[in-house]
């Protein structure tokens, strides 16, 4: 059985306070491109189509495990309740381990541009080494720890602050992550003790003490930008600044056009078909599908959402999580839309908010028009039909519908149901009071000067 045939399971390590963020927030749920630090990690580790998925938690462990199951129910969480090491945080992974034959990846939940090819590679080395480490070439390899290599056989790892001044001058450098046999590693682990600097126990001392049963070991190597690491408000930054910097060049490679891409922010599962065209700062947040040839124009703000092909969008929109635009839809400057579903070649072109509804194929939502959807307590759902014509200013209060190539008159508030091809008016009759207007206004003018001449 080779390596990628074995079962894989994966422990993400979680349970850091990081203190430098100064926040009361646990680092991992920081967030880059809409999702939290430890989501990052799990979406490259589903790659690998793992058996278990494992989460060590620890600082805050009620929200990182809140976090975590949202994203991945199936996902199982350990407690740390100290922070004792690295070895020790894989440790606790061992009861949800108990019974399972196979491999296990270990990654970090806040080194969020690890590559599910980089994971694959380690996965496929297993095939000819017992122990496989994740390492880099550093630009300065500072704190980070050592890997003393003979050939291509990894010799150890030794912590920058337990080094020698010979083992400083390595510039090949640990990202903690690693690949081996489950049971393998839960043995090593065992036998790891904590007389260093840090008084820890070290993931790193398992591959030395691989060696020392005869056992073999390996490092390979990725781009260092992979193993970023984030552990202050500055280094969250810097990493939104390059996930934005690549998604926004994956982008244009796959032919969508942006006319000024440094505006423009992606969330980490933005899917933009081809030809599809966004106008500056244009923003969005998760769960955004995007078809073929729609444009979206400038100032918008896009979250969990789909637009068919064709459609247009903005300027100024916000379509909200649940907004579904069908094929040559469009959604004009100043329109919200949320939990609504606009049918094929439907416009709600301006000022206009359209909540828990329908919009039939080819209906016309003239501007102003709301969608009166909460009662203070509940949500009620507004229907309308195909070729509909919805009247400028239209109230419609949920629950409310409104049949296919029905009108409603300009201003109406709309509290019943309107049968197809009917025409609902629902407003006051105008009165006009002769003069009245510009008796009124001098009345008011007087009032003013008057106050003026009081003061």
């Amino acid at each position: 059985m080779t390596s990628n045939d074995r079962p894989c399971a994966v422990v993400i390590l979680a349970a850091g306070q990081g203190t430098r963020m100064n926040s009361d927030l646990p680092k991992v749920l920081h967030r880059i491109a809409g999702a939290p630090l430890v989501v990052h990690a799990m979406e490259a580790a589903a790659a690998l189509d793992p058996s278990r998925m494992i989460v060590v938690t620890g600082h805050g462990a009620d929200k990182v495990e809140k976090a975590v199951t949202a994203h991945e129910e199936a996902a199982v969480c350990v407690r740390q309740t100290e922070q004792l090491g690295t070895g020790h945080a894989v440790l606790q992974a061992a009861p949800a381990l108990d019974g399972f034959d196979g491999d296990v990846i270990v990654l970090y939940g806040d080194t969020p541009f690890i590559s599910s090819d980089t994971l694959a590679t380690m996965r496929a080395a297993r095939a000819a080494h017992d122990i496989v480490m994740l390492g880099f070439e550093a630009k300065t390899p500072g704190r980070y720890g050592r890997l003393v290599m003979q050939g291509r056989d990894l010799s150890r790892i030794v912590e920058a602050k337990d080094a020698t001044p010979e083992e400083l001058a390595i510039t090949f450098c640990n990202s903690g992550l690693m690949a081996a046999d489950a049971a393998t590693v839960m043995r090593l682990l065992a036998q790891v003790g904590n007389d260093n600097a840090s008084g820890e126990y070290y993931l790193t001392d398992v591959p030395a003490l691989a060696r020392a049963e005869g056992l073999t070991a390996t490092a390979i190597a990725c781009d260092e930008a992979e193993t970023l690491g984030v552990n202050s408000r500055a280094e969250l930054a810097a990493a939104e600044a390059l996930f934005q910097r690549r998604k926004r060049a994956d982008v244009l490679a796959e032919g969508v056009t942006m006319t000024a891409p440094d505006t423009v922010f992606f969330a980490y599962d933005t899917w933009i078909g081809r030809d599809v065209v966004i106008e500056p700062n244009v923003v969005f947040g998760p769960g955004v599908t995007v078809e073929n040839d729609a444009t979206i124009r400038a100032f918008s703000h896009l979250e969990g959402c789909h637009l068919g092909a064709r459609t247009t969008v903005g300027p100024y929109a916000r379509l909200r999580p649940g907004a579904e635009l069908g094929n040559d839809a469009k959604v004009g400057n100043f329109v919200e839309v949320k939990s609504a579903e606009i049918g094929e070649g439907a416009k709600v072109n301006h000022l206009s908010y359209i909540g828990d509804a329908a919009i039939g194929d080819g209906s016309n939502i003239g501007a102003g028009t709301i969608t009166c959807n909460y009662d203070g307590v509940f949500k009620h759902r507004t229907t309308v039909g195909r070729n509909a014509f919805i009247g400028s200013n239209t109230m419609l209060v949920a629950p409310v519908s409104v049949g296919d190539g029905a009108m409603t008159g300009s201003g109406s508030v709309i509290t019943s149901d309107v049968p197809a091809g009917d025409l609902a008016l629902a407003r006051a009759k105008q009165v006009n009071k002769t003069g009245l207007g510009a008796r009124l206004m001098a009345r008011l003018h007087a009032m003013k000067a008057e106050q003026k001449q009081g003061r």
